[in-house]
């Protein structure tokens, strides 16, 4: 068994025989045929151009058909809070609990989002909760052009939900919608643009990230700290 498995690994390398009349490149990779039903399809584009209200902004996302979301099969999971709430919480995508409550941050993650809230002197009726995917991809795996795309409409997002703050949850989102500031954690509110100003953001730590990890929970209590103060009367 063992010798078998050598052979075949350097089979798929590239050496079936000892000895070959043409130089071979052993480091390039073999190529493959590309058969029509294996070739991609090409990645479809947003047509109709974004709304300008909230309401409308949501059936936007739900019939355009070149969002990324409409190749991926599942359960949508909308955004969820009133316009002008006190914080505005941005996710990367639906958790798998998520799709199986239909709301966002469910679950044990959720329960943790809301004890950060409480400590922030906040919950959930004053906050306003969307993604930056409505839908969860396969394997939670997204591309660069989609990320851009996401990030693109979710700054249209912001200026119509007209939150006084922003919350980003995890380095996905940070990277998506603040690139030039991609560290996590933050301790102090930045700057977001979005399509008719700025409003203060700070990120931290996404809960599914602290239930695994609880030492980080330290540095997400210090990012926090920041939105406490701008609380205060």
């Amino acid at each position: 068994m063992a010798t078998d498995a050598y052979l075949a690994w350097w089979q798929l390398a590239g050496v079936d025989c000892a000895v070959t009349e043409a130089p071979v490149h052993w480091l390039r990779p073999a190529s493959t045929p590309v058969s029509a039903a294996s070739t991609p399809h090409p990645a479809t584009s947003v047509t109709e151009p974004k709304p300008q209200d909230l309401e409308s902004f949501h059936h936007w996302l739900q019939r355009e058909s070149g969002h990324p979301e409409q190749r991926w099969p599942g359960r949508a999971i909308p955004a969820a809070g009133a316009t002008d709430a006190a914080l505005m919480i941005v996710t990367d995508m639906p958790d798998p609990a998520d799709l199986d409550a239909g709301a966002l941050l469910a679950d044990r993650a959720g329960m943790l989002c809301d004890a950060m809230l409480r400590a922030i002197r906040l919950d959930r009726t004053q906050t306003y909760i969307a993604s930056l995917f409505f839908r969860r991809p396969p394997g939670g795996m997204v591309e660069a052009a989609d990320l851009a795309a996401a990030a693109d409409r979710m700054r249209t997002h912001v200026h119509l939900a007209r939150p006084r703050r922003l919350l980003l949850l995890g380095d996905r989102t940070l990277r998506a919608l603040m690139p030039a500031n991609g560290d996590i954690p933050t301790h102090s509110l930045r700057d977001f643009n979005h399509d008719s100003g700025i409003v203060p953001a700070i990120a931290t730590f996404h809960p599914r990230l602290l239930l695994g990890q609880p030492a980080a929970k330290a540095e997400c209590w210090r990012a926090l700290q920041s939105l406490i103060e701008e609380n205060r009367p």
